[in-house]
């Protein structure tokens, strides 16, 4: 019998580890179908959920009163779920490095609860690499199971654009992979249960990982650039929006203007991908 189908007739949980502004999203659309763990390690956060109030302003407090997500800190509370999904944030040092210690934390955490048959899902963003060179090594040391024989692993980058009342999660086509086949299978059939957008199985982990620094990683680079063009166009006395107008007359040109990146991932992922 398939981890999908235990999930979907609720003989298995799934655990969402992080709930910040992509984990709970996440959790709160999963339990609307299954049985959902909601994990974090900031206490403070979790009573705060309980009682009815969304930190984050994604499903807002209503939704969060009448939620079915088993909020918790309690490590030991994993131990009954069978899929996993690690949505912790990834953000850099001063030196502009990736900190990778939120997902290292989280990972160590899990090695110790999963079982033989568990799925364990990566949505944090990192650069290609992370999920297969440093998280399952660590999941293996922790739990003495062997990735592949005992247990699975996949990567499906989080595409959510916070505070965005349009493009929400579920009508986000998402990016699906796993170690192997099977792994694939069944993660690209758990997200079907609440991506109407549907998913986007690649070949690798390593291509999906790539594919979020990418998006993000042109956003940036390219607003950066149109900023560059209006200050050059302003010493020049040019109108930059009327040069941007003009421009978008020809089929395939690229409509960014200057401004402001917005969000935590679009002005970080650049470092990931250095």
């Amino acid at each position: 019998m398939s981890l999908y189908k235990d999930i979907i007739e609720k003989k298995e949980a799934i655990a969402v580890i992080g709930l910040g502004y992509v984990g709970l999203p996440i959790a709160e659309s999963f339990a609307q179908k299954v049985r959902v763990i909601g994990f974090d390690t900031n206490k403070k956060k979790i009573e705060l959920y309980k009682k009815g109030i969304d930190l984050t302003n994604e499903i807002g407090d209503d939704t969060i009163k009448n939620t079915k997500i088993e909020f918790t800190s309690d490590e030991d509370k994993l131990e009954e779920a069978k899929f996993f999904i690690i949505a912790v944030p990834t953000p850099i040092n001063l030196d502009k490095t990736p900190d990778l210690s939120p997902v290292i934390d989280a990972t160590k955490i899990l090695g110790t609860k999963i079982k033989e048959g568990s799925i364990v899902v990566y949505e944090s963003t990192v650069y290609p690499g992370v999920t297969e060179d440093i998280c399952i090594p660590i999941l293996e040391e922790e739990s003495k199971l062997r990735c592949g024989n005992d247990f699975k692993v996949g990567y499906s980058p989080e595409r959510i654009n916070p505070g965005d009342k349009v493009h929400r999660l579920e009508n986000i086509k998402k990016i699906v992979s796993g170690t192997d086949e099977e792994a694939l299978e069944e993660i690209t059939n758990i997200y079907t249960l609440i991506i109407k957008a549907g998913v986007f199985p690649v070949s690798s982990i390593k291509v999906a990982e790539a594919a979020k620094v990418v998006e993000n990683s042109q956003r940036d680079i390219n607003i950066a650039f149109m900023n560059e063009l209006a200050i050059v166009f302003d010493y020049m006395g040019i109108d930059t929006n009327e040069v941007i107008e003009a421009m978008n007359t020809k089929w395939n040109a690229l409509n960014f203007r200057p401004g402001l990146v917005g969000g935590h991932c679009i002005g970080v992922d650049p470092y990931y991908f250095i």
